[in-house]
């Protein structure tokens, strides 16, 4: 979305996107979070359970890491691992340097590097916006922010799931252009889940996607620029 065909980034366009998220956030939380919540809780079904599983932050991360380590073994087998340097002795930049040569034409560097980037800047303001989660509303009709918080009850904003969704599906899209309708359609079914299991306000997965959606173009175009490239 903020990327030209060259990989590079839209920056005014991406600037416009910020002011209308935060513009979109402010409107839910004073206006529209509550009505959109109630009649989103009346899809909860046990498909949007599952994904609350197979969407995870964490299951983004392993899934990731573990397709690289194997694309990386594959490489190792049949390229031999560099760790000495010029002396015959260890190195440990040496071996990251390698390492890196083996695996940057990979899917999976592109979508962990994307995921981590992105729940990496979602934590930080998921701690120092405090937001309390819709469970407080259903159960004691209260809702607010009590920042900063470590605690997950007052984690709500933004939607981790829906930020790690979004980092990996849209890379994906941007990776495979053929089936970015389906990564984004797909990305867009988790983020509403959210609100649907109760998990979170329609704001906060408003700012989740964006997060996901701009930390996937940015990763992107920086890894471009360091020699990452897709094998065809």
């Amino acid at each position: 979305m903020f990327l030209t065909k060259d990989n590079k980034i839209k920056w005014n366009l991406m600037g416009y996107a910020a002011v209308i998220v935060v513009l979109a956030v402010l409107l839910g939380v004073f206006a529209f979070d509550k009505p959109l919540y109630l009649f989103l809780r009346q899809f909860d079904c046990v498909l949007f359970r599952v994904f609350d599983v197979l969407f995870a932050t964490k299951m983004w991360l392993i899934v990731s890491a573990v397709v690289l380590l194997v694309f990386y073994i594959k490489k190792a087998l049949k390229e031999k691992p560099r760790f000495r340097n010029e002396k015959k002795s260890f190195s440990l930049f040496v071996f990251l340097q390698d390492a890196w040569n083996k695996v940057r034409n990979s899917y999976a560097v592109f979508v962990l590097s994307a995921v981590v980037a992105a729940s990496a800047l979602g934590w930080v303001l998921k701690v120092f916006i405090g937001r309390a989660r819709p469970i407080f509303y259903e159960a004691l009709d209260m809702t607010g922010f009590f920042p900063p918080s470590f605690e997950w009850a007052f984690n709500s904003m933004p939607s981790g799931h829906t930020i790690a969704s979004f980092a990996g599906l849209v890379m994906l899209g941007l990776l495979a252009p053929r089936v970015k309708w389906f990564t984004w359609t797909l990305a867009i079914v988790i983020g509403v889940s959210r609100v649907c299991v109760g998990a979170h306000w329609p704001s906060d997965v408003i700012l989740g996607a964006f997060i996901g959606m701009a930390m996937a173009d940015l990763v992107k175009a920086l890894l471009k620029r360091h020699g990452a490239d897709v094998a065809k």
